[in-house]
């Protein structure tokens, strides 16, 4: 149950952060299992025996690797598309239900043969699709616009749940076999998944263990958007020829291929370069995700307080944190196509890069709710397709150039890759990132102050004590138009009554609330934003 201190938002936050531990705890599982599961290729390293091995050329084990992400890309824009219509919680819930399951399974689909594992590895795809792009689509219920890069900074709890799993993963491995990794994974993913679905509702007014005093306060600072029962109809044509939407997928795109490249190949590297034990190689490889959850947090919520304090714009702020996170990451990788044989100069590398990567959270992630609320889960979702299929495309590469040997030479050419990727990205993000709401975005939305309304308005009447009292009619139309001042710029609205009288707009204040003759415009932002007259 609920509490004053453990509230139902306290309560979707932690239970988010958990899921996308989660999420990349089910993902990861493979690449380091996958050192003991082969025989390696050109090594006179002793090989350690951990269970069962397996006869798998570069290409068939880049396969396995690389097919999840065709699942992966299959079911993005799907999955955020049906949060916006059905809710996050049954589309997650289902997503890491099914995930839970074929992780458990994955032993037996590699016994089986290569085929059954490149099977499961795309229906794991499949099923943690769905997840990413369902995560704006629930921030707009239960997230004040001012938290949100905050609150979308605990997808990137993904990056902790890795620097927790791979070392956990190595002595798994070392003592029991690469097997336990998918059994004791697999069941913690079974068990979130059954709490997801009990304490997990896709609004404050479905939840029926939410206290008064903490809807009342999510009333006052959300703001609605669009989630009318007849749903408005997705303006594609604008939607892609939209710059700032071609920001956030270049951006994704440009991510997908420095995150891939560590995410799925960095404990081979480790292993086969650099000559790391089963042990060390967890610790080593989960550092950079540690470092890259930390940066994240730390650089969303300074950008909150930058946004909040009104100093910088939302496009200032969202182009310094994509432009820093992709410029330093290339300079980086400069050094690693140089120096990468050595262990240290290696391990700062992969660590600082992905320390940077944390900085995308304030940028690339944050950016469709401010560009479009109303479409953020389907925009988050487009970007993340082609975002999806680099981590096939880069695993294709990587077999490429080390299908012969896994040396440092062979590597060197990947890093020079990435090199120019973060390069290009760096020069398009500062183009084109914008942090307002574009002109085609649905913005408006009162259905959910209405429930808000029905409900509040529903207990007064059952309550004996409020008889006699007189309630202001139901507001029957909504205008709104934009007010420019000095230092605000507002959305400012006219409702008419039953009575057909219009409210006009009181200039008394402008602050956190404007008085009117008849009602109160509340929610004023520093940017552009929406102002309910409650009548």
């Amino acid at each position: 149950m609920p509490t004053k201190i453990l509230t139902c938002q306290r309560i979707l936050t932690i239970t988010v952060i958990l899921g996308f531990m989660i999420h990349h705890m089910l993902r990861v599982n493979i690449s380091i299992a996958i050192v003991e599961m082969v025989f390696r290729n050109n090594s006179n390293v002793t090989q350690e025996d951990h269970g069962p091995r397996y006869n798998w050329n570069e290409e068939e084990k880049n396969d396995i690797l690389g097919y999840f992400s065709w699942g992966y890309a299959i079911t993005q824009i799907p999955g955020g598309r049906l949060s916006e219509k059905l809710g996050a919680k049954i589309v997650v819930g289902t997503g890491l239900l099914s995930a839970s399951i074929l992780t458990l399974l994955t032993p037996v689909a590699a016994h089986m043969g290569y085929i059954w594992l490149v099977v499961a590895r795309f229906c794991l795809g499949v099923s943690l699709g769905i997840h990413w792009p369902s995560t704006p689509p629930i921030d707009t219920k239960w997230i004040a616009p001012a938290d949100t890069a905050t609150f979308m900074s605990h997808m990137v709890a993904s990056s902790l749940g890795v620097a927790v799993a791979l070392p956990v993963y190595g002595y798994l491995i070392a003592y029991w076999g690469w097997a336990s990794v998918f059994y004791v994974m697999g069941s913690i993913a079974l068990t979130w998944s059954l709490c997801w679905f009990y304490l997990i509702y896709d609004s404050p007014e479905e939840h029926p263990r939410i206290s008064t005093t903490e809807k009342e306060k999510l009333r006052r600072d959300i703001k609605p958007v669009n989630t009318s029962l007849k749903k408005p109809p997705i303006p594609w044509m604008k939607m892609l020829t939209s710059g700032p939407v071609w920001s956030v997928i270049m951006g994704n795109i440009c991510i997908g291929c420095t995150f891939f490249v560590v995410f799925n190949q960095l404990p081979t590297y480790m292993s086969q370069v650099l000559h790391f034990n089963i042990k060390a190689n967890g610790w080593f490889s989960g550092l950079p995700y540690l470092v890259r959850y930390f940066v994240s947090l730390s650089s969303c919520i300074i950008a909150d307080k930058l946004k909040k304090s009104g100093k910088f714009s939302t496009t200032t702020i969202r182009k310094f944190f994509n432009v820093s996170s992709f410029a330093g990451a290339g300079c980086l990788f400069t050094l690693q196509a140089f120096w990468g044989y050595n262990r240290i100069v290696s391990v700062l590398v992969f660590t600082g890069s992905f320390g940077l990567m944390g900085f995308i959270t304030a940028g690339v992630y944050t950016n469709p709710v401010d560009i479009s609320p109303a479409f953020s889960g389907t925009i988050l979702g487009i970007s993340q397709v082609p975002g999806a299929l680099i981590g096939y495309a880069t695993t294709e590469v990587v077999a490429f150039f080390t299908k012969e040997k896994q040396g440092f030479e062979e590597w060197a050419s990947i890093f020079w890759i990435l090199v120019g990727v973060n390069a290009y990205a760096a020069v398009f993000s500062f183009i084109f990132t914008s942090g307002e709401e574009q002109s085609w975005s649905v913005s408006a939305d009162v259905e959910e102050m209405e429930k808000l309304e029905n409900s509040d308005a529903a207990k007064k009447r059952c309550d004996p004590a409020s008889k006699g009292q007189q309630y202001p009619p139901r507001p029957k139309r909504l205008t709104t138009w934009r007010i420019q001042t000095p230092n605000q710029r507002m959305h400012c609205c006219k409702m008419k009554t039953q009575a057909s009288t219009p409210m006009e707009l009181g200039t008394k204040s402008i602050g956190r609330s404007a008085h009117t003759p008849k009602g109160e415009c509340s929610r004023i932002d520093t940017g552009p934003t929406d102002l309910i007259l409650l009548g």
